[in-house]
């Protein structure tokens, strides 16, 4: 459905784009010459002034009915954490982190181990 809907969108913006480029400007524009007799030239801007006119008539109605698509079946997300945590008591003592297998917590073990061996400064060789 969709699809079918921005295939006749794309057919609307072309259409929209040629009838605003066909109508005569100050300047003349590309309208210049056009028609060769067809009609006279009230006749060819009533026409064009009334094809642009539907044609954004019908963009409009494909973009709203193109965005409502887009959101018919979406559902509600939250960026927070839907589980609440329990609540402590006031003055009760925090229960301790628990260690994961995260990168900054091996980072961290690393660390503790590294200060609490020091490096013997290593002799000189000589050679």
């Amino acid at each position: 459905m969709q699809t079918v809907i921005i295939v006749i969108h794309l057919m609307l913006v072309l259409g929209l784009i040629g009838a605003v480029l066909l109508q005569k400007s100050e300047g003349g524009g590309l309208g210049v010459g056009g028609g060769g007799g067809f009609m006279s030239s009230r006749g060819t801007a009533n026409l064009l002034t009334r094809t642009t006119a539907i044609l954004a008539a019908g963009f409009f109605i494909t973009s709203l009915s193109l965005s409502w698509l887009a959101t018919y079946n979406r559902k509600p997300t939250s960026i927070l954490p839907t589980s609440v945590p329990a609540q402590q008591a006031p003055g009760a003592p925090a229960a301790p982190m628990p260690q994961g297998g995260g990168l900054l917590d091996s980072l961290k073990q690393s660390d503790q181990q590294q200060s609490q061996t020091p490096a013997a400064p290593a002799p000189p060789q000589s050679q």
